[in-house]
């Protein structure tokens, strides 16, 4: 199908949140408006009236429709644009592959390593050793998952994969390492060999104390 002139992503480019969904749309060759949208822009009552009334991102506006949260805009371009099912498998052991990562991405990934990167960087508020112990858990588990296999939930790459990618190939921008994790570090370079993949870009780091 054809996309529509009308794709809008609000977002700030230094957010995973935002980089999973611009990686499916360049990756599904959608033509999308990139609209910057900071903190200071998400508080105002337009945005939280129009787009969204948490205030966050991203925000994917297609036509009339305007869908917020990562994970729902990923599955909802698949179901849109994903003519060949490549990247939203319809199987029922497929898609619950995904489902899998993707809560995984929302959660353990979330309250791991990109907790620690939003400490670090931004100053968040938070557990840092609290966060470190969830990374190290789901890093383990996913280097595990990851030894003998190409990609997370498939043969082939899946929104499981994109979803996943940024905050874990950004994680020692939080002080977490790598470095022991050689099954994952090979997932990222396969990820980042995909036509139509943009890195995330780095984000500056805080002055020194």
């Amino acid at each position: 199908m054809t996309a529509a002139t009308s794709l809008i992503l609000h977002g700030v480019k230094i957010s995973g949140h935002v980089h999973r969904v611009e990686l499916l749309l360049r990756m599904l060759d959608l033509p999308f408006e990139f609209v910057n949208a900071p903190a200071e822009a998400r508080a105002v009552a337009d945005f939280k009236e129009r787009l969204n009334p948490y205030g966050q991102i991203p925000v994917l506006e297609d036509g009339a429709t305007i869908i917020a949260d990562s994970t729902a805009i990923l599955v909802y371009l698949c179901k849109r644009y994903d003519t060949q099912g490549r990247w939203l498998p319809e199987d029922p052991v497929g898609a619950a592959s995904v489902q899998r990562w993707l809560s995984l991405a929302s959660g353990e990934i979330a309250f791991g390593p990109a907790n620690m990167r939003a400490m670090h960087l931004f100053k968040k508020p938070g557990d840092p050793v609290r966060a470190n112990a969830i990374a190290t858990r789901v890093l383990d588990f996913m280097n595990t998952h990851l030894t003998g296999r190409q990609f997370l939930a498939a043969e082939t790459p899946t929104i499981a994969d994109l979803a996943c990618y940024g905050y874990v190939a950004h994680a020692p921008e939080g002080g977490f390492s790598l470095e022991p994790y050689g099954a994952v570090r090979d997932w990222l370079q396969r990820v980042e060999a995909l036509p139509g993949f943009v890195p995330m870009p780095d984000s500056p780091l805080p002055a020194a104390a």
